[in-house]
């Protein structure tokens, strides 16, 4: 049980911390629309929709190629490799040379996971 201590302090102060910053949030907006008569006032341009620097054309109903999904998809594979290499790097004195050709053996087959998709043209953006 004391080994998780920890870990619920941590969860504790992001918790004293979401409530720290919305408290301020809704006490700072509350006294400015006190102040202003009750009532947030927008500006022209903060009620409009804005993302990524690209101003919204057309419906968001539109069709998103398939295409956007499979590089996202390359992506999150390509990444969760370096998930696997890190707790390799922590013990990689400890296993050895076994540590080291598993290693090389999971990097040579993303590696050619990653050529096979580059040869099919999976990475090409149109």
């Amino acid at each position: 049980m004391t080994d998780y201590v920890p870990v619920f302090v941590h969860f504790a102060l992001a918790v004293v911390l979401t409530a720290v910053l919305l408290g301020a949030h809704a006490l700072l907006g509350g006294w400015r629309s006190v102040r202003d008569g009750g009532a947030r006032r927008l500006l022209p341009g903060q009620a409009e929709p804005y993302e990524s620097g690209v101003w919204p054309i057309g419906t968001a109903r539109e069709r998103v190629p398939i295409r956007y999904y499979l590089i996202a998809m390359l992506f999150l594979l390509f990444d969760v490799e370096a998930v696997f290499l890190y707790p390799w790097a922590v013990v990689a004195r400890e296993l050895k040379v076994y540590g080291l050709i598993e290693m090389l053996t999971f990097v040579a087959v993303l590696g050619l996971g990653f050529l096979y998709a580059w040869k099919r043209g999976a990475l090409d953006w149109q």
